[in-house]
């Protein structure tokens, strides 16, 4: 919704939308750039048409599957806070983020084409992360579960690490995550 002349889309619309989103992430995070885009729109249950009135080009498919896995992760942290104590929403937030950078790995290649075609669809990433793992350490602090001296980018590189170092072994993701969050908890 770049402008404000642009219509809301139809509830139908937002359905399709979603459900390709939801089909190209999965396609790309499992074939990369084998994934074609007409095994997409038959996984979303729509119409090649369909598929093409809503993401016009291959990149543009491929960049919107990433920030919606992006939002989706970032959405997360308050419906979290909302719901559990300041330390277990962030360990649940901190599982999330493991299965995004998953699929954000699973993404590279397309993700390479994206940027090889001039867009950048990391452009706001670190910016919208830190502002979601921000309320959660302030949370925490605030209630005396967490340390206060850390910051949201540290505990930003510090998943992206563990990610990147469990490389898809989710139980030494969760022992590393467990670790970590034993660590946001010493001294508070």
């Amino acid at each position: 919704m770049g402008s404000t002349s642009e219509r809301p889309l139809r509830a139908d619309a937002q359905r399709n939308r979603g459900q390709i989103l939801t089909a190209a992430s999965q396609a790309f995070t499992k074939c990369g750039l084998e994934a074609t885009l007409e095994g997409i729109a038959k996984d979303a249950g729509v119409g090649i048409g369909t598929l093409y009135r809503h993401f016009p080009t291959r990149e543009a498919l491929i960049e919107a599957a990433y920030r919606s896995e992006l939002a989706a992760v970032c959405e997360a942290a308050p419906e979290l806070l909302a719901k559990l104590p300041p330390a277990e929403a962030l360990r649940a937030w901190m599982d999330r983020f493991i299965d995004y950078m998953a699929r954000k790995l699973g993404m590279a290649d397309a993700l390479r084409a994206v940027i090889a075609s001039g867009a950048d669809p990391y452009a706001q990433s670190r910016d919208l992360l830190v502002g979601a793992i921000t309320p959660l350490l302030d949370a925490g602090a605030a209630s005396g579960e967490l340390r206060s001296d850390v910051t949201a980018d540290d505990v930003l590189l510090s998943l992206s690490g563990v990610g990147l170092a469990a490389g898809g072994r989710r139980e030494q993701a969760d022992r590393l995550l467990n670790l970590l969050l034993d660590g946001l908890r010493y001294g508070a």
